[in-house]
């Protein structure tokens, strides 16, 4: 044992310890030490005291069970019942730690904790021991590995420390301060201010913090303030323990007497309901301890430093009889503790022995336990031999101890691939008597082999077995997870977590330093996020949207614009596009095509992500492009690159992505039919070659684009179907080019990998000496990033690496109806010149959409997008163009090589997007708000049976128009589509793995100001098409029918112009009043400028307090009782409103914070002697009914 750096007053007993020294008892040790101890040849002790026989444990009487050396006279220090297993722990005053497990205190682990300093306290939690000495905190696990060590100043001299909740601690000492500590991310978060000479013990209950001082009082301290609120003066001397059960504190220490400190026999016990002391308690021992040990009655356990131990009621007599005595080996009693389950006492004396009392014969320390892990035993010895000629003997059998050299199974991935079983090649027989109809043959059965039977052969793995949705197996380790190293971290599947807050104290910060806005994935069907972002920084497409507005319920262009709004108003938070896929589930063709996932195949990931968002891409095109012809086009739309094929109906959408085409059959009897088509996007078409060789990009899209195919088709000449080869032909090339990619299979992929592989061998050839092994440049240093235009900087390796994708391609119409398509690059083709009067063209690329592999988490879908200078001039100032990565709420600057390099492995192609050069300047992008007044005014209502004496809400007239800064009272009632998902941890607490789906089913605005202040001009109820789960009647006072437009009474209207009608208050100017905007915008989905937001949450609520109800609110301030038997959205608006005028008042308009502060504290104060409830109103008459409906009677 190695000595060095232990306290040096612990060296006399290192030779009693020493191996090379004989088992004989140290002359500094008690002869009693060894009585019924059994010593090893080290000397240290390894069995526990035996009981003898003769004890008998009497139920129900504490009698000693088990005693055990923990460290041979070493001190301890203290005690703790660990209150998640069976074990005791005990520190000693040299450091080390020891637990034993079970009443019968086996060793159960002993690791040293500290060199020199003695261990103070004992704290156990879920996964390890907190363990407090002078100025150190250590958290280890129960085996001994140290799970973090956090060291606090060496001025500190800690000693006692305090678990508020399962991630906050209390560390208090003989300073003038107390720390708080958050073990999450092990960091001191508060320093609270304690008079000196500081706390030494630390209590809590649900109404107090208690701190014992060492000058003999005990201070009673708020719990989220700390400051003090009462204070007891207990003993002239000094406090030696304390404890708190019920309503009831007990004390015990010391009093001044002439000679110097004596203990004071006398226990002083306090009422907490009356802040007083009552008659103090008399013992017969000189208390040094004390604990509330509460079974039947509040008993109280008293423990001197001698050994005596004395059992009495706080409130009534000490009777000597009760009196029982602890034999300690040491002279003194340094430590005592009780079981969580009050079933067994723990004593620890100066000699460094321990003593469980219990009052049963077989005691559990906690009411429930879990099962303690042990340490395997080493079978090595007891195996038995092999016999090396049987084959079928299982080497397994054979332990492989722990190593961390590689082992010979952990074959490089060079040298090995997985071998899983595949289809026999069909019999030669079959394919040589087989007759073909069609694309579909026949053959007789040669009945070489039986039904349904294969036999199970391991053959080498060839392209045609699809494995390539597979990960391949990781070499790295048997125990790591591939999946976790292979997929960079910043395109792993973001998920967000949700607390007691919802998502108020979720940091988004940290995944999005930028200021665009990401998009939440929490929403059923969220899987197109990426591709949203990808047409909202298409800068014609998005002014095109965002100027679009019609009388369709569920447009997709519309729901699109108001998100575009959302995602331009957006400083760097999130943004949600519920509305858009309430819309988007909501068309029969979505679900025709089978785009509609539900959510147990969303969560798990079984759907083809990489199919299903080429299919969305395809659909959300068409659908736009349709929703756009219905509307007339708008003349300042129609640019000089407009071609001469669009005809008057199509929309802006076809003449951004469309692309005109002649398709040519020709029929093996001469017959050529040509008709003339056109497409919003192309799918690429590989080739059929697996001799390596090398393609340019420009030639597969080339071949894609100008596809020939030999297929059956119907002949007008021959009249049936026959074998005809159909050609395309380009007429018109679009301004955006759209490309599915297809890779959906090992085949694909295999070749975008080997084609990568030969670019970058081209590539390392082609630069020679220049190309660099590693990047030289910064993301910051490439001035030519996300831009054709800039200073050429030779690539290094890595960036070269897995790229086949250029960044531009140049495509010429020839005079023959040809197309010459080749890979674009400056250096080769020099700057970019106008040629489109001659039909040459040039595309760079603007944005890829990648499939992630991860069978972690199902897998996910993200982009990388070039955002344009327009963009960044409106959102930070600046103009420049940069790529990024757009995963979900994640959203990060890349190097331009990163958005081209696809590892496929786990890292996929799915849609790129390329836009003419100097695209913006063939359009117009103002955008004009298509938001008009006319919304605000009367309108029908889609309920049959609603009558005008059912109207709650008179609609604003012309001359009560709102201007920028009015103010508006609003509310919102919800009800829930879908219910939470959450999941019950093992401490009792909740964890939100999904919240639940809320969708707005009533809104209403009240007038601000005027002669009809308080009077509504909106109250929609929301009709709704998708299942209500529950309609919360209690807190919105929506019934079931009122949102049915059949039988409801209600003024009901859509969601779309409940939408319209807000967005136009927004864009005015208004300002919004009520109470918890912040969800019911959220729900809604508008985005609000903070700036037009009055919460009157928010205005009456204090730092580090909890927030105060609405009718709380409105009981203190206004005299006013609402919300009685449900909520009602008028009232509460309302009432919102009045709030805010007194808020006013009080603050002198903001002016006198600190009178107002007063007023706060006033109302906390008050809150919490009525726990936060109003008295039961004398009669049920709401205000609502005696105001409101009046005052639009009279009006």
């Amino acid at each position: 044992m190695n000595f060095e750096g232990l306290d040096p007053g612990l060296a006399e007993y290192a030779p009693a310890m020493h191996s090379a020294l004989d088992p004989v008892l140290d002359a500094h040790l008690n002869p009693s030490l060894l009585q019924n101890v059994e010593l090893d040849p080290e000397g240290v002790a390894l069995e526990a005291l035996p009981v003898q026989e003769s004890v008998h444990i009497m139920e129900g009487v504490y009698s000693e069970l088990h005693s055990v050396v923990a460290e041979v006279g070493v001190p301890v220090s203290v005690s703790h019942f660990d209150l998640h297993e069976e074990m005791l722990w005990v520190g000693s005053h040299g450091g080390h730690a020891t637990s034993f497990f079970g009443p019968a205190l086996e060793r159960y682990s002993s690791f040293q904790v500290n060199g020199s300093d003695d261990i103070r306290q004992i704290q156990s939690l879920e996964n390890g021991i907190l363990f407090l000495t002078k100025n150190n905190l250590k958290y280890m696990a129960r085996g001994g590995l140290i799970i973090f060590d956090y060291l606090l100043d060496e001025s500190e001299d800690m000693h006692s420390l305090l678990l508020t909740d399962s991630s906050t601690l209390l560390v208090g000492g003989l300073q003038n301060h107390i720390l708080e500590i958050d073990l999450n991310t092990v960091q001191e978060t508060q320093k609270y201010a304690v008079e000196i000479p500081g706390v030494t013990i630390m209590r809590q209950t649900n109404r107090f913090f208690f701190c014992g001082h060492t000058s003999g009082k005990v201070s009673l301290r708020d719990l989220r303030s700390f400051k003090v609120e009462h204070e007891f003066d207990a003993f002239s001397g000094s406090l030696s323990d304390f404890d708190v059960h019920g309503n009831l504190l007990a004390a015990c220490g010391f009093s001044s007497r002439l000679t110097g400190l004596a203990c004071d026999r006398f226990l002083k016990v306090y009422d907490l309901r009356m802040m007083r002391a009552i008659t103090p308690l008399q013992v017969h021992v000189d208390p040094a301890f004390l604990r509330f040990i509460p079974t039947y009655t509040s008993r109280l356990a008293i423990i001197s430093q001698s050994g005596q131990c004395q059992f009495c009621e706080p409130t009534g007599l000490a009777n000597p009889a009760d009196i029982f005595h602890v034999n300690p080996v040491g002279p003194l009693l340094m430590t005592f503790d009780v079981s969580a389950s009050k079933q067994a006492l723990a004593f620890g004396d100066s000699e460094g022995c321990v003593h469980l009392w219990t009052d049963s014969p077989e005691p559990s320390f906690n009411p429930y336990s879990r099962e303690t892990e042990f340490a395997l035993p080493c079978l090595v010895d007891s195996l038995p031999p092999l016999d090396w000629s049987q084959d079928l003997l299982p080497l397994s059998l054979i332990p492989v101890p722990l190593t961390t050299d590689t082992l010979l199974s952990d074959w490089p991935a060079a040298n090995s691939a997985p071998a899983p079983r595949r289809a026999p090649p069909v019999d030669a027989e079959i394919l040589r008597t087989m007759k073909k109809v069609g694309f579909i043959g026949y053959a007789p059965n040669p009945r070489t082999r039986l039904r349904n039977q294969i036999p199970y052969r391991l053959k080498e793995l060839d392209s045609e077995f699809d494995s390539f949705s597979q990960v391949t197996e990781s070499p790295i380790g048997r125990e790591e997870e591939p999946h976790l190293h292979m997929v960079s971290k910043k395109y792993r599947k973001v998920t967000i977590k949700y607390s007691k807050l919802g998502l108020e104290d979720f940091d988004f910060k940290h995944y999005n330093k930028t200021l665009f806005a990401g998009l939440e994935p929490h929403i059923p069907n969220a899987y197109c996020n990426c591709m949203i972002q990808v047409l909202y920084f298409l800068e014609p497409v998005r002014c095109l949207i965002q100027n679009h507005l019609c009388q369709k319920e569920f447009c997709l262009a519309c729901e699109l614009g108001f998100l575009f709004h959302m995602l331009d108003l957006s400083r760097g938070d999130p943004c949600q596009g519920s509305n858009f896929l309430r819309a988007f589930r909501t068309i029969p063709e979505a679900s025709a095509l089978g785009l509609i996932l539900a959510d147990s195949d969303e969560a798990s990931g079984k759907g083809n992500l990489a199919r299903l968002i080429q299919r969305w891409n395809r659909f959300i095109l068409t659908q736009l492009h349709q929703d756009m012809q219905e509307l007339e086009v708008p003349q300042a739309y129609r640019g000089a690159g407009s071609s001469s094929f669009c005809s008057s109906g199509d929309s802006v959408i076809g003449q951004l992505f469309s692309c005109e085409m002649e398709n040519c059959s020709l029929c093996r009897c001469g017959s050529e039919t040509v008709r003339a088509s056109s497409t919003l996007l192309f799918t690429l078409s590989y080739p059929e070659d697996k001799t390596g060789k090398n393609y340019d990009f420009a030639q597969v899209l080339k071949r894609s684009i100008c596809l020939e195919q030999n297929t059956q088709a119907w002949c007008d000449n021959c009249e049936k179907y026959q074998p005809t080869i159909q050609t395309r032909n380009i007429r018109h090339l679009p301004d955006i080019l759209v490309i599915n990619c297809e890779v959906n299979s090992s085949k694909e992929a295999d070749f975008w990998r080997m084609q990568a592989e030969v670019a970058f061998k081209m590539a390392v050839k082609k630069h020679g000496g220049e190309i660099s092994k590693n990047k030289e440049f910064s993301l910051a240093d490439r001035k030519e990033l996300g831009s054709p235009e800039g200073v050429l900087l030779c690539p290094s390796i890595e960036e070269l690496k897995n790229v086949w994708l250029p960044f531009s391609i140049r495509m010429k119409m020839t005079k023959n109806k040809g197309l010459d398509v080749c890979n674009w690059t400056e250096v080769q083709w020099g700057p970019a010149r106008a040629e489109e009067e001659h039909g040459v063209y040039v595309y760079d690329l603007m944005a890829t959409v990648v499939h992630i592999l991860d069978s972690r988490t199902g897998g996910s879908l993200v982009a990388h997008i070039k955002v344009g200078e327009t963009y960044h001039q409106r959102k930070e100032g600046v103009t420049h163009q940069q790529w990024y990565l757009f995963n979900d709420f994640l959203i990060e600057p890349i190097d331009k090589y990163e958005a081209v390099q696809f590892d496929m492995n786990w890292k996929v192609p799915a849609i790129l997007y390329y836009i003419k050069r100097n695209l913006n300047s063939r359009y117009n992008l103002n955008i004009k708000n298509p938001i008009e007044a006319s919304v605000l005014l009367a309108e029908a209502s889609l309920a049959r049976k609603q009558r005008k004496t059912h109207t709650t809400f008179i609609p604003l007239m012309l001359n009560e128009m709102p201007q920028v800064g009015d103010l508006v009272g609003l509310d919102a009632e919800f009800v829930t589509l879908n219910e939470e998902e959450a999941e019950l941890r093992s401490d009792g607490t909740k964890s939100t793995i999904k919240p639940s789906q809320m969708s707005v089913a009533r809104i209403t605005c009240v007038r601000g100001q005027g002669p009809n202040e308080g009077i509504p001009f909106i109250d929609d109820y929301i009709s709704t098409q998708e299942q209500v789960v529950d309609y919360l009647t209690q807190y919105s006072g929506i019934k079931p029918g009122d949102l049915d437009a059949k039988i409801s009474s209600k003024h009901l209207t859509t969601l779309k112009s409940t939408y319209l009608k807000l967005r136009f208050l927004i864009d005015i100017g208004v300002k919004f009043v009520g109470h918890g905007l912040q969800k019911d915008f959220r729900v809604i989905n508008l985005m609000v400028p903070k700036d037009q937001v009055l919460d009157t949450v928010y205005l009456f609520h204090m730092p580090r307090k909890r927030m105060i109800s609405l009718r709380f609110l409105a009981w203190y301030f206004l005299d006013l009782k609402i919300q009685g038997e449900t909520h009602d959205s008028i009232e509460d608006a309302r009432t919102a409103l009045q709030l805010y005028r007194k808020y006013l008042e009080l603050s002198k308009n903001g002016t006198e914070p600190e009178s107002f502060h007063k007023v706060l504290k006033g109302l906390y104060e008050k809150g919490r002697k009525m726990d936060w409830k109003v008295p039961e109103p004398e009669s049920q008459t709401s205000p609502k009914n005696a105001a409101v409906f009046s005052s639009v009677l009279a009006l």
